[in-house]
């Protein structure tokens, strides 16, 4: 039998981790893999598998810590070779940590590593403290953001598929705050195999859940599809300030907040573009480096609306130092996810953040930009102060509207069910008021196109 405080005996929630959490002192450990020149480990290469500089990424890491209210104390590098099967850091590395832990009274190590469940609890053994690897800190994160159903069981089934392999008791500090199998919380059950059984029992209901939730979706899409208005899809780095450029777009209210991680579930709303055409933007969980494979899988049904969306808009924090890496592990999600990167007239560039650029940086942009072949120039925003904005959204029409037709169609001045039928169906191009017919120039969707001639069958097809 669960007791009521697991998680086999209740519904996913991470509130009771939110009181552990921004009480328990961390220490941040970047274990970074090191080149080696000359037959020399180089301390300050970075390993072939990222290319960031150790101190990069070890910021990132650390703003991952704050995302989860974690206090902070102390943060390091930890360079090595070679991994150690057993403890992942060298006997020497474990023995230094463990009297930084005891100096500073840490309860909570986090490894910007991927452990092993052999490497987690020997490293817990030695050091009398709680760790948790970037897995488990990005999983927390996402158990902490999710809000709908999908999202919630999304992240439920991902965090159980990776503590079955975690239920050792090992570590006891938390243990009076709760039990379950929550990364800061206490060790759970007292009976390992019967915690394994319950847990794969919870994931294969949620796993049936979800198909249900996923058809739902599915239905919602086919419908979108019916209307049809184009889907505009973000993707884009952690951070780079999606949604607040998505509020801006849409005059919404998502959470918008300067955290790593602070969408996780989708939104979507519709918005006008300048020709009166409206599209459905949809905001999406954002990428980060080193993104566990279990949650690109368990985020593949959310991210269906990215796989087909007509547009997608990377967005990029250009202010960022690491931009460029950043824009590389975007790219890498969406290779995993099959989507075409070669298709330019399918992705947008969006360098946001100008804001925080100084006059020198926002001439080489500029002219970096200016270089570029038009159907790649990226476009120049500030979400914050809406700069560019109106730029991006004509940029979004003018790549819908390759290959659809314009046409001209004179109406009769007192017929404005007609006039108003184009404005409902069609984007207006011009309009000339005359006082024996109303010359209107329409851009009209391929789809709409019968439509539009057997109303109008005297319409006229412009040129180029």
């Amino acid at each position: 039998m669960s007791s009521p405080d697991s998680p086999i005996g209740q519904g996913f929630s991470p509130e009771p981790e939110h009181d552990v959490a921004s009480g328990t002192r961390t220490l941040v450990l970047g274990p970074y893999l090191t080149r080696k020149r000359g037959g020399a480990s180089d301390r300050t290469a970075p390993d072939a598998d990222n290319a960031r500089p150790f101190e990069a990424r070890l910021d990132e890491a650390t703003g991952l810590a704050a995302a989860i209210e974690l206090n902070v104390v102390e943060a390091a590098i930890a360079p090595l070779a070679t991994p150690r099967p057993s403890t992942y850091l060298g006997k020497g590395k474990v023995e230094e940590i463990k009297g930084l832990i005891a100096a500073q009274e840490i309860g909570l190590v986090v490894m910007d590593c991927a452990l092993s469940p052999v490497q987690q609890r020997n490293l817990e053994k030695a050091w009398g403290a709680k760790v948790i690897d970037r897995t488990g800190l990005i999983l927390e994160i996402f158990g902490r953001r999710a809000r709908t159903r999908e999202g919630t069981l999304q992240v439920e089934l991902a965090h159980l598929a990776y503590q079955k392999s975690r239920l050792v008791r090992s570590w006891t500090h938390l243990e009076r705050q709760r039990g379950g199998y929550g990364f800061l919380g206490g060790p759970g059950e007292t009976q390992i195999e019967a915690d394994r059984r319950l847990i794969q029992e919870r994931m294969t209901r949620i796993e049936k859940d979800l198909e249900g939730v996923t058809r739902t979706r599915g239905l919602h899409r086919a419908s979108r599809r019916r209307v049809p208005y184009p889907i505009v899809a973000f993707v884009g780095y952690t951070n780079a300030g999606k949604s607040t450029l998505f509020n801006r777009m849409t005059r919404a209210e998502v959470m918008a907040e300067d955290m790593l991680f602070a969408t996780l579930d989708p939104t979507s709303r519709a918005i006008t573009l300048p020709h009166g055409e409206k599209a459905i933007l949809s905001d999406t969980v954002g990428f980060i480096s080193d993104l566990p494979t279990m949650l690109v899988a368990a985020f593949r049904a959310t991210l269906e609306d990215v796989i087909e969306a007509d547009i997608l808009l990377h967005v990029r924090d250009v202010s960022h130092g690491e931009t460029e890496a950043q824009a590389a592990d975007v790219e890498s999600v969406l290779r995993a996810l099959e989507i075409d990167l070669s298709d330019t007239g399918r992705i947008i560039e969006v360098w946001n953040k100008a804001d925080l650029l100084d006059e020198s940086e926002r001439t080489k942009l500029a002219t970096k930009i200016a270089r570029m072949p038009p159907e790649q120039r990226p476009a120049l925003v500030s979400a914050l102060t809406g700069e560019g904005v109106d730029a991006l959204l004509q940029a979004i029409e003018d790549r819908i509207a390759r290959g659809r037709p314009s046409y001209h169609v004179l109406l009769d001045p007192a017929d404005g069910q007609s006039l108003n039928w184009l404005y409902e169906n069609a984007e207006i191009l011009g309009r000339d008021d005359r006082d024996e017919a109303v010359a209107v120039r329409v851009r009209v969707a391929l789809e709409k196109e019968p439509r539009l001639l057997q109303r109008f069958p005297r319409a006229r097809r412009s040129k180029g």
